[in-house]
């Protein structure tokens, strides 16, 4: 045993034994991989093996002493990878891809998010890598200078091959078509391992990458029958009823339905929200069943459905990865039928989700990030600036603005992981002993003061009663890591339909002059905010690619589809691929009429997928008039109010007869008569960062 331990192959030997337990049991116990019967719990077990057995037997190829040193490489390499997965679940509740690998301008404000996700005690997932080190350094010195013979590591690679063939096979009898029929990717990890599904996933993106390169304009056929058959006529009373109003759509960040009316030691977590929904004296309509339906690209994914009624990707963020696609987005639709202004107002880093280039692409005229903000140390917390400076900076450009206007608010001070200064709790944390959740009532209350702080300056400039103004959650803020705190605030225990009820998000719009509907129950998404917001302005939907339905319609659809494949409808659900009975929670058999449920939402997804991959949009023309977006006609640096509204100006036809400086000083001369938007010169005008600060 002793020979065995200090030679090349007891060294491998023992490199795979820690690769495969500590595998085994990070998927135990850092993974809610719902293991459901003994195959599935041995998968679990036999899946780390073949490719550990594949990784490692690279390293046996290598001479003489150099063995050990390769072998410690790819089990770090491999650790590592686990290890990231381990830390993007315990937020996410689901495992890194390829796109989100790519989101690398992302990172820089991801640091307190991260951190928060780390423990002391992970560094025991990396104690083997100590231990190899020092079994290497003690047992080098006797092991062969000349290299294996190349039979060893290619049995040993064929094995790890052979091993693979039998887990997927085993893995098809519990899951038939697994590879080929699901959205969700705890699936190919619970039955495959998370080292095979990154290849799956590699294969996955390169099939993908080749799909724009094969698509021509018969594609987006089957797209548009789809979306006709599907598109419901409006609400003959509220069609046009807003035509030419102003757009205020604010972004809760990390704001799920059930803070509405929720009290923590007996106070209101958010009073002002709450009064929006129950006051009829505000106009507002609540949509109570209303369901994010984002997945990888949370918030970026958000943005894309809302504004363009198109489910994000099955992996990674579309803003990131379809950047240069074409689109036919709200904001540029707004724009060429009723002449619409767009802003969006973020106290981010504008790169952040490759803002900064996508916004171009779906025609937004302006984009107020962090350089238009005061970011002193006092007025930031986590990711950027605290919503109350935020939505007081923001006012003054907003009045500024062109009407009417299509102008975005993203909030960000209740995000993940909950930071909050003490001078801002106003209500005391909840008490179940889990940071991030017992945070999460705080910054909600911050949030909920923020919005009635805004409300108040919108109705003394002159702005709310005129304005369509909406709210909307981008996701969820508590992930399924937490539901032991959970099942502790709800006195329930949070099982997983529970948890995937708890996927609304509020939806509130108000119509200038129309009475609110008060709460309705329909179930929707964030799909059929499009389609609604056109109707109200008296354009046809139909006119466009749209997944969702008119929210006011009599005949809204009610299917709210889920990226990973799931649904809801009134009456059923499917979660993790379980049916349930919506009003009692209760397990179902699978029916005909399930079964064919199930298959139109993996249809849709994946004909919205279609669009996205193979870039279909160039190949579609909504109406006569359309004009393709030219995302060299929008600047969003320091110059970008001067450059945009300079391309709406006649003088501009021929941009490179002037200087920059020379438009520049057309521009102001012409702005101070012209009530542009930089027309309050101590508001936007063009000085460098630190003095505008």
């Amino acid at each position: 045993m002793k020979n065995f331990i200090s030679s090349k192959m007891g060294f491998f030997t023992i490199a795979a034994i820690f690769i495969w337990l500590k595998s085994y049991i990070i998927y135990l116990y850092e993974f809610n991989l719902d293991i459901q019967n003994l195959l599935q719990h041995f998968l679990l077990l036999m899946n780390p093996i073949s490719s550990t057995l594949v990784f490692l037997g690279i390293a046996l190829f290598a001479r003489g002493r150099r063995v050990g040193g390769f072998i410690i490489i790819i089990q770090l390499f491999m650790s590592l990878l686990l290890y990231a997965n381990v830390v993007f679940y315990r937020f996410n509740s689901d495992f890194i891809t390829l796109p989100v690998l790519t989101q690398t301008s992302n990172f820089g404000s991801l640091g307190s998010s991260i951190l928060s996700l780390v423990t002391w005690t992970d560094i025991f997932y990396f104690l083997d890598i100590v231990i190899l080190i020092l079994l290497f350094r003690a047992s080098r010195q006797v092991w062969s200078s000349k290299r294996m013979r190349f039979k060893q590591p290619i049995l040993i690679m064929t094995a790890g091959v052979l091993v693979f063939s039998i887990n997927l096979g085993l893995a098809e009898v519990d899951r038939p078509q697994l590879l080929k029929r699901t959205f969700d990717r705890n699936y190919i990890v619970k039955y495959l391992g998370a080292y095979n599904f990154t290849i799956y996933d590699a294969l996955q993106n390169l099939k993908t990458s080749t799909e724009r390169v094969l698509a021509d304009s018969n594609d987006i056929t089957e797209v548009q029958n789809y979306t006709d058959n599907k598109y419901i006529e409006p609400n003959d009373k509220l069609f046009g009823v807003a035509e030419g109003k102003n757009i205020i759509k604010i972004h809760l960040e990390s704001f799920q339905s059930f803070l509405i009316d929720y009290k923590l030691h007996g106070e209101e977590v958010t009073p002002f929200i709450n009064s929006l929904v129950h006051d009829q004296t505000n106009n507002f309509t609540y949509f109570e069943n209303f369901f994010h339906q984002t997945e990888q690209g949370k918030t970026a994914d958000a943005e894309l459905i809302m504004d363009n009624s198109l489910y994000g990707l099955p992996q990674g963020a579309a803003f990131v990865t379809k950047g240069k696609n074409t689109y036919q987005a709200l904001p540029a639709v707004l724009k060429q039928n009723q002449g619409y202004t767009s802003a969006v107002f973020h106290g981010d880093g504008k790169s952040f989700w490759n803002r900064d280039e996508i916004y171009k692409e779906l025609g937004i005229d302006y984009f107020f990030d962090e350089a238009y903000y005061d970011m002193s140390e006092d007025q930031v917390i986590g990711y950027g600036l605290k919503d109350k400076p935020f939505f007081k900076e923001s006012m003054p450009i907003l009045e500024s603005m062109e009407q009417p206007f299509y102008a975005h608010f993203m909030t960000l001070t209740h995000h993940h992981p909950y930071l909050i200064d003490e001078e801002d709790a106003t209500i005391a944390p909840a008490e179940t002993n889990d940071g991030s959740v017992d945070r999460y009532f705080q910054t909600a209350r911050y949030l909920d003061e923020s919005l009635e702080q805004f409300f108040t300056d919108l109705k003394e400039a002159g702005l709310y009663e005129d304005s369509i103004i909406m709210l909307y959650g981008d996701h969820y803020g508590i992930s399924e890591n937490h539901t032991r705190a959970l099942s502790e605030l709800f006195g329930e225990e949070v099982t997983p339909f529970k948890y995937a009820e708890l996927q609304r998000v509020p939806f509130m719009i108000k119509i200038p002059e129309v009475k609110g509907k008060g709460t309705i129950d329909n179930y929707s998404g964030q799909v059929d905010v499009m389609p609604t917001l056109l109707h109200l302005l008296g354009i046809k939907a139909q006119d466009y690619i749209q997944f969702g339905t008119d929210l006011f319609s009599e005949k809204h659809n009610g299917l709210v589809a889920f990226r990973n494949g799931d649904f809801f409808t009134e009456d059923y659900a499917m979660v993790k691929g379980i049916f349930y009975d919506n009003h009692t929670g209760e397990e179902l058999e699978p029916t005909e009429e399930l079964e064919n449920i199930k298959l139109k939402v993996e249809h849709e997804l994946s004909l919205s997928d279609k669009v996205l991959q193979g870039d279909l949009l160039r190949f579609y023309s909504p109406t006569e008039k359309w004009e393709p977006v030219n995302a060299k006609d929008y600047f969003y640096d320091e110059n970008q109010i001067i450059v945009s509204s300079f391309l709406k100006n006649k003088w501009l036809d021929d941009p490179e007869t002037e200087t920059n400086d020379e438009a520049e000083n057309d521009y102001l001369d012409h702005s101070s008569t012209n009530g542009s938007i930089n027309s309050k010169e101590d508001n936007v005008s063009k000085e460098n960062d630190t003095d505008r600060k």
